[in-house]
């Protein structure tokens, strides 16, 4: 692959990002984690399928080291008991590209069966899909193009997926306030807790 290919990739990536819709959603979504989790002290569940699950992996344990508890559950082996994880204000995160995910429509009617009036933030790239019309706030990927040359491999909306998140996680800290001890005190090991622990004392 040469120079111009490698460029090629990252000019559709990041036009990508900065062609994410932006809307009052983003604002009603950290609204609701605020709102479950730090007030009345619920927890963040995140599920996805595939590329999106592990996407919502990566979302849940930044989640947890940002001060949000989160945690990522899969929507088959929900199906197989993990459902039990839900408590009383739980708030669900369900990102799915299509929207047309099976485990994940699944998944909001078994989560209403236990908690029927728990509330859902999607992120999908169909804005026409179930999940967008179930959702108490729906946030648009824009659907872009893979960059994928068969137009099929998760690659640029994965991309698009974690930019969300980012806004999500950023926009919560913001919110609640989060320093840099309360980050020590979640990330004790490593580069980032002695980088934590001296920006605390700083």
């Amino acid at each position: 692959m040469n120079h111009e290919e490698i460029q090629s990739i990252l000019r559709q990536e990041a036009t990508a990002i900065l062609h994410i819709p932006i809307t009052d959603q983003y604002e009603k979504a950290i609204d609701l984690i605020v709102e479950h989790v730090h007030a009345k002290r619920g927890k963040l569940v995140i599920s996805g399928m595939g590329k999106a699950g592990q996407i919502g992996q990566n979302m849940a344990t930044t989640f947890c080291s940002t001060g949000t508890p989160a945690i990522f559950l899969h929507p088959s082996e929900a199906q197989h008991g993990d459902l039990g994880i839900l408590q009383d204000n739980d708030l669900l995160l369900l990102i799915t590209n299509s929207g047309k995910t099976r485990e994940i429509i699944e998944l909001i009617a078994l989560a209403r069966g236990m908690h029927s009036d728990i509330s859902i933030i999607v992120i999908t790239g169909n804005k026409e899909s179930v999940l967008a019309q179930e959702a108490d706030v729906f946030l648009l990927t824009g659907n872009p193009s893979e960059v994928c040359p068969l137009d099929l491999t998760p690659t640029t909306s994965t991309t698009v997926m974690t930019v969300m998140g980012d806004i999500l996680v950023v926009g919560t800290m913001n919110r609640i306030h989060f320093t840099a001890g309360e980050y020590a005190k979640r990330h004790h090991g490593g580069y980032l807790g002695d980088k934590s622990r001296k920006a605390d004392h700083s």
